[in-house]
């Protein structure tokens, strides 16, 4: 995958906006002038429950407690904010729908509107206004700067406004023990991204230098200690130490956590699903993955053919090690089915579906059909890639046996 120097720039600051000004959209139990509802001990209950129900993809009842605060605090860019956050989750489970990007942009601007006004005008109140400003570009930044919408100006303005409030905020780090997490972030990614991208290191020269190992360290004490920002912190902690740390045991336990916390949201069940499938508990897995695939065919909010895809392809590989082959055969199909319900023919669950079934075929004599498949990956796939190379493999051994 290509990234542009903006996208690179952006995902070190955006990571930072998301989780340091995140957390700020959580009240502070500390007592300082500069806070206004942050501290409020009502408006921390409220918001903690309404989040749960959030994360839980409760979204209607999330909504009417939000809309609760904005009738309460239309003033504060708070419920416009969280009210955005929602609009957010519904993007989550598939980055591919745009249908929710209006009304998600719409409450990003609502929330930077009340946050300037509150910011210009109640100088005592400017460092709880730049947090919200801060986290509102933040977003929005890190919308355009997705791989479907790819719209670097914008993103780019975004993540430059981002940053002149955060740098302000930051100044007053000893307002909440919640920027650990911000910190974490940063100190683990812009170390990260130099080291995996190294044409960008002159560019990342203007940002503060960061630690690795003290960021990995700050993230697993927020994920272990922290209130508010203890589920978010979580679900960044089980990506990196899964995708980028290698630990998969402590990964998995993450996601067993989030699955088992918010039964219902479908990107902590599909990544259950995926933690499961990688570790290789199949008995465990197959029933999880099942109970996607129900979800889907009862409509149930967020469950669609991108969780799809990961579910029956699981099923698929389970079933095929098991040498049933029939319901290989069903779930692999499956899985192309919801791959090209989001234009994913690309992916790599769509061409090794192809492949498995190639292998299916040949297993059960059908060396036509066999052929068939191979070379429709060849088709399909890129010449570097490995699926197009097993493929070729594959066909060549067949017309050998011919």
């Amino acid at each position: 995958m290509e990234f542009s120097v903006f996208k690179i720039l952006l995902l070190v600051v955006v990571l930072l906006l998301v989780a340091d000004i995140r957390s700020q959209a959580q009240p502070s139990t500390r007592k300082d002038t500069t806070i206004i509802l942050l501290s409020n001990v009502g408006v921390q209950l409220e918001c903690t429950q309404a989040l749960n129900d959030l994360y839980n993809f409760k979204f209607p009842q999330a909504e009417f407690q939000f809309q609760y605060l904005r009738a309460r605090y239309r003033w504060h860019p708070l419920p416009y904010f969280l009210m955005g956050l929602i609009e957010w989750w519904k993007i989550m489970p598939n980055t591919k729908d745009t249908s929710h990007d209006e009304k998600f942009l719409a409450y990003m601007d609502s929330t930077i509107e009340v946050g300037e006004k509150l910011y210009d005008d109640y100088p005592a109140y400017k460092t709880e206004a730049a947090f919200f400003l801060a986290a509102a570009y933040g977003f929005k930044g890190r919308l355009y700067s997705d791989e479907e919408r790819k719209n670097w100006r914008k993103a780019a303005a975004a993540g430059k406004n981002a940053l002149d409030y955060l740098e302000e905020s930051k100044e007053q780090e000893n307002l909440s023990p919640e920027l650990l997490f911000g910190d974490a972030l940063y100190n683990y990614f812009s170390v990260w991204v130099p080291e995996n991208y190294p044409a960008l290191r002159p560019v990342l020269w203007f940002f503060r230098k960061g630690d690795k190992a003290l960021g990995l360290k700050q993230l697993k004490e927020v994920s272990y200690n922290a209130f508010y920002t203890r589920t978010e912190a979580m679900v960044w902690l089980m990506r990196i130490l899964n995708s980028y740390e290698k630990d998969q045991q402590q990964a998995f336990q993450i996601s067993e956590y989030l699955f088992q916390t918010y039964p219902d949201n479908p990107y902590f069940h599909r990544y259950y699903a995926r933690m499961l499938y990688s570790l290789g508990r199949y008995m465990e897995a197959e029933p999880v993955c099942k109970n996607i695939l129900a979800k889907i065919d009862s409509g149930q909010v967020g469950y669609e053919a991108t969780s799809g895809r990961y579910a029956a392809f699981f099923l698929g590989q389970i079933y095929e090690a098991r040498r049933k082959l029939d319901d290989a055969k069903k779930h692999y199909e499956l899985c192309m089915k919801f791959a090209e319900q989001i234009g994913a023919t690309d992916s790599g669950y769509y061409l090794y579906s192809m492949i498995a079934l190639g292998e299916i075929a040949e297993m059960q004599g059908r060396k036509a059909d066999a052929k068939a498949w191979f070379k429709a990956v060849q088709k399909k796939a890129g010449r570097k890639d490995e699926a197009y190379k097993d493929a070729k493999w594959r066909l060549k051994r067949l017309e050998k046996g011919d």
